[in-house]
């Protein structure tokens, strides 16, 4: 009942992210697919992941794992990875229409801009401080009870 419930809000109030995710998903679908929480999950040769509605896109080779490697699993940094991309599919929940106004665009300006990059590498900040992705831990980490990324330092 609760998956139900999950793809019919996913599917209407959150159909903007969700049919850009159907997009993403039908040009990756050769690669390889699984359900998690309900949120379909596909594993790209891409260095960075997204969330759009209930299609979560996660790296397969996590690029940080180099500089994590002597605390952390790659395989306990992928299933990290996975619960804070969760949490932005429980944002679409809550979010709806305004998910790509108040949590994609802010999260990906703070991920790809060269200036947010340069801010975080020289004051020594974490990715996941900034308000959309703190947000998105906690989500993923209440709803799966699984550990998220916390304030990892990947950059």
């Amino acid at each position: 009942m609760r998956i139900a419930l999950y793809y019919l809000i996913q599917c209407t109030w959150g159909a903007v992210q969700s049919t850009l995710g159907l997009i993403y998903f039908i040009f990756h679908f050769s690669e390889k697919h699984y359900l998690y929480h309900g949120a379909i999950v596909t594993e790209w040769n891409k260095r960075s992941s997204v969330s759009l509605g209930m299609f979560v896109f996660v790296t397969k080779e996590p690029y940080f794992y180099n500089k994590l490697k002597s605390e952390y699993t790659r395989e306990e940094l992928s299933q990290r990875l996975l619960v804070h991309e969760y949490g932005h599919t429980i944002q679409s929940l809550i979010l709806g229409p305004l998910y790509l106004i108040i949590i994609g665009i802010p999260s990906t300006l703070w991920g790809f801009l060269p200036c947010c990059n340069a801010r975080r590498r020289t004051k020594n900040i974490s990715y996941f401080s900034f308000f959309t992705e703190k947000w998105a831990n906690f989500l993923g980490e209440q709803v799966t009870g699984q550990k998220s990324m916390e304030n990892l330092m990947i950059d």
